[in-house]
């Protein structure tokens, strides 16, 4: 099994329960794993048999910064399941979702949820 593997995106949205949360909003660095049979891609070197890392990138970020969770292990399954939904090649996925500047008092480098989603 092959994977796409995006790195710390970083997007601006308002999820949290707190009402600053809501109204100043904060960053989110998300990690994307997919596991998918690229066999057809590295064998033909041809785009038309690949997934667009583009695309899954903007699905993301259309998630992260247009839609509101309070949880971050909700924003996290609504990744999950909307890349299983459009990207039929992909078999399984992991979202990391990391808020660095969770309300917490106390030194962190992020508080993160981890969602594993197979077809």
């Amino acid at each position: 099994m092959d994977k796409i593997i995006l790195k710390d995106m970083q997007f601006f949205g308002y999820h949290g329960v707190f009402k600053e949360e809501e109204k100043l909003g904060q960053i989110f660095i998300i990690d994307f794993c997919g596991l998918c049979d690229l066999k057809e891609a590295k064998e033909s070197d041809n785009i038309d048999f690949g997934i667009s890392y583009a695309d899954i990138f903007d699905l993301v970020k259309d998630i992260c910064e247009n839609k509101r969770f309070n949880l971050i292990e909700a924003l996290a399954e609504c990744i999950a399941k909307e890349v299983l939904l459009k990207f039929g090649k992909i078999s399984e996925v992991k979202i990391l979702v990391k808020k660095p500047n969770a309300p917490i008092n106390g030194h962190f480098n992020y508080a993160g949820v981890e969602v594993i989603k197979k077809r």
